[in-house]
């Protein structure tokens, strides 16, 4: 225990003594969370949406129709009552629900007017609204088409209401994606590269001659970036909180063990990067390429899963973020707790396990 102490104080003392790795480190997040902006949002097609026909008449069944036809929406649920739209939100089943009430043509054709309610899930504000804005097109449409025919104008007042996020904060969105890239940077990056340094140096031979067996050289050398990383991670969730006002609606407790098993699975993945490397300059470029464009381009976080082809789809379920980004923004903005992500929490937990026993394994064939 005496030699594992020593060799983590070796890495802390490495760390600490390159100025370039600490401003990489604690610059590097800070930078991101406060000018990351808002996350890119592009054109949404075939979003799940609830519908809860009250009225039950013509017009509702021509506006559903006409909603349903387009390349925006596919209907994935009708409901019967307004206590079923919380439970599918939360279950993350659909996007919005339309509520049509009673009388809706009556009031269509009695008081040249009616109303709607478009209730969607405003924890991704660029989705929520682009969908709005696609639902308001087609109900004008269907307005349009149906003042066309009759014999007199009406008008149809659309209600809208955002759940979670009702002011629609950008920072709602970015902040699980800004951390999922930041942990997978500090964790997989700094560590295949603190491993392999040893390697292309020559200096792992001499570290293998100490005590410790290989598996505690190995986990002495990521207990420093396991730190550094938890670090950062209440950094962020400082600054996100008390700058951006960002909520923790659930609990705080479960949000810190869930960022300790990401940051686990990150490190065991830059642990199996070192393991097939023997070269700095190869193992960032598998850590940047191979993890960090996939974490910003197949997480949910810039680009909605439900929008990529199929074969997209199947690969966005080996990337770890994707699975985090769900966790961060269940927990954070929906205050939802382990009963309802947990099965992403096995998902990164079976990935950190297979990972590093596979990292050891290749670790020990090749260097002991």
């Amino acid at each position: 225990m005496v030699s594992f102490f020593a060799f983590v104080r070796k890495e802390f003392m490495h760390i600490l003594r390159d100025r370039k790795t600490l401003l990489f480190i604690f610059g590097l997040p800070i930078a991101q969370i406060l000018l990351f902006g808002f996350a890119l949002s592009n054109e949404i097609k075939n979003s799940k949406i609830g519908i809860l026909n009250q009225s039950g008449d013509d017009a509702s069944l021509q506006l559903i129709n006409q909603l349903d036809a387009s390349k925006y929406f596919s209907i994935y649920a009708r409901l019967d009552n307004p206590d079923q739209i919380e439970t599918f939100f939360r279950q993350g089943k659909i996007k919005m629900v339309l509520i049509i009430p009673p009388g809706f043509e009556s009031d269509m054709l009695q008081s040249n007017q009616s109303q709607l309610m478009l209730v969607t899930d405003g924890s991704d504000t660029n989705t929520a609204n682009t969908i709005v804005n696609y639902a308001n097109a087609i109900i004008r449409d269907f307005q349009n088409d149906r003042y066309a025919t009759g014999s007199m104008p009406f008008r149809i007042q659309v209600e809208t209401r955002m759940l979670y996020n009702p002011h629609l904060k950008s920072a709602y969105s970015f902040v699980p994606g800004v951390m999922a890239m930041i942990m997978m940077l500090l964790s997989a990056l700094m560590t295949s590269v603190a491993i392999v340094r040893e390697k292309e140096m020559g200096t792992m031979e001499i570290l293998l001659a100490s005590p410790l067996r290989p598996w505690g050289i190995i986990i002495a050398k990521a207990v420093p970036y396991l730190l550094l990383a938890f670090v950062n991670l209440l950094i962020i969730l400082w600054l996100s909180i008390g700058i951006l006002d960002m909520p923790v609606r659930g609990s705080m407790a479960l949000l810190l063990l869930e960022c300790l098993l990401f940051i686990l699975t990150s490190l065991s993945l830059g642990l199996f990067i070192s393991s097939i490397t023997n070269s700095q300059l190869v193992a960032m470029f598998i850590s940047l390429v191979g993890l960090l464009l996939p974490t910003v381009m197949f997480s949910g976080f810039m680009f909605p899963i439900e929008n990529m082809p199929a074969p997209l789809q199947f690969i966005t379920r080996f990337i770890p973020a994707r699975w985090f980004y769900e966790i961060v923004s269940a927990i954070m903005i929906k205050g939802l707790g382990m009963s309802h992500i947990w099965q992403q929490t096995l998902i990164l937990l079976s990935m950190a396990g297979g990972l590093t026993l596979i990292s050891v394994k290749k670790f020990k064939t090749r260097l002991e």
